[in-house]
């Protein structure tokens, strides 16, 4: 984000804030100068790490609460200008074999939430992170905010029922909200020690410790990437920009897109370990979506953003990161 600063000396609340998204805006938030609470229920699983603070964790507050808490949300709401719903249970494969706690987390508390600022706090601004899985399997690329909306699995389902959510608040009680699809996002601070939580980070921590990665199917499937930094300064636009967002849903993504067999490649410029292709999972293929690629040109409309950082300058900058810090990643 380079125009501007409408975050110097406000008071921002990020959910998820200690996790990988939410960490990394925080980074950018404190640079800014705004006064910045991260709320985060430091579930293991869901991959906060108090690491991801280090860099500055003396110039951020940091809340222990589950956003499931509607008594501890009402009270964390109040006073803030801006807040990002950055929250939520990203493991499709995890949302299938328990729906319930995907519905718990990623709709039931954000309209818990919702409910909070329209109760003490209507004036905040209010970005949610929502996901590319709404969509379902593509049946055109690339993706617009006008492809039919049949979501592959329950994430997906609990995701497209908040962001509805968040747009009928903006309607109904004229709350400034806005909801942006994210697509495959990696960067520094990601989780690498889970495999719920998408292939790049497997992939990664695969690399690093030159283990073999294995590829479902043929490997061609196509992806588009984008780096946690510039999926921040689309967190900033949002919040930011003018009244025509408000209410409305966004797709980030990438000008150009990757195969699985690509990402390999690639990784393999920086790590020497082998890969191998295998039959897909049922439990996996039963919801995967194919080739995905997003048409973001709307967002880019009102806002000016696209993605800045090649998915080759990414992979770099990621690798060194970790490689920086094998606690992450190392087998111990």
């Amino acid at each position: 984000m380079t125009e501007g600063n409408a975050f110097a000396g406000k008071s921002v609340m990020i959910t998820g804030g200690v996790g990988f998204l939410g960490s990394n805006l925080a980074a950018t938030l404190v640079q800014l100068g705004a006064r910045v609470t991260l709320v985060d229920s430091m579930i293991p699983r869901y991959g906060a790490t108090l690491d991801n603070l280090a860099e500055f964790k003396d110039k951020v507050t940091v809340n222990f609460s589950d956003i499931r808490d509607a008594y501890s949300i009402r009270f964390l709401v109040r006073s803030n200008d801006f807040i990002f719903s950055l929250a939520g249970q990203v493991s499709h494969l995890e949302s299938m074999q328990d729906p319930l706690t995907d519905l718990d987390i990623n709709c039931r508390a954000q309209l818990s939430l919702l409910e909070a600022c329209r109760l003490n706090n209507p004036e905040a601004k209010l970005v949610f992170a929502g996901t590319r899985q709404i969509y379902g399997r593509p049946q055109v690329l690339p993706v617009s905010e006008d492809h039919p909306l049949v979501p592959a699995d329950v994430n997906g389902v609990s995701n497209l029922a908040a962001e509805m959510y968040f747009a009928l608040y903006h309607r109904v009680y004229n709350m400034r909200t806005v909801s942006l699809r994210l697509t495959n996002t990696y960067g520094p601070r990601m989780d690498l020690n889970s495999d719920q939580k998408g292939f790049m980070g497997v992939f990664m921590r695969r690399a690093l410790r030159s283990e073999k990665i294995q590829l479902y199917g043929d490997g061609t499937q196509r992806r588009d990437f984008n780096y946690a930094g510039d999926v921040v300064d689309a967190f900033l636009l949002a919040a930011s920009s003018n009244e025509a967002l408000w209410g409305e849903s966004f797709n980030l993504g990438h000008s150009k897109s990757y195969s699985l067999l690509d990402v390999v490649c690639l990784l393999r410029n920086h790590a020497d370990f082998e890969y191998e292709c295998i039959e897909f999972p049922m439990a996996r293929k039963a919801i995967d979506i194919g080739d995905y690629v997003a048409d973001y040109s709307r967002f880019h409309e009102l806002t000016g953003w696209s993605p800045r950082i090649s998915l080759e300058e990414g992979i770099d900058a990621t690798l060194k990161y970790f490689r920086s810090r094998p606690n992450r990643w190392s087998n111990g």
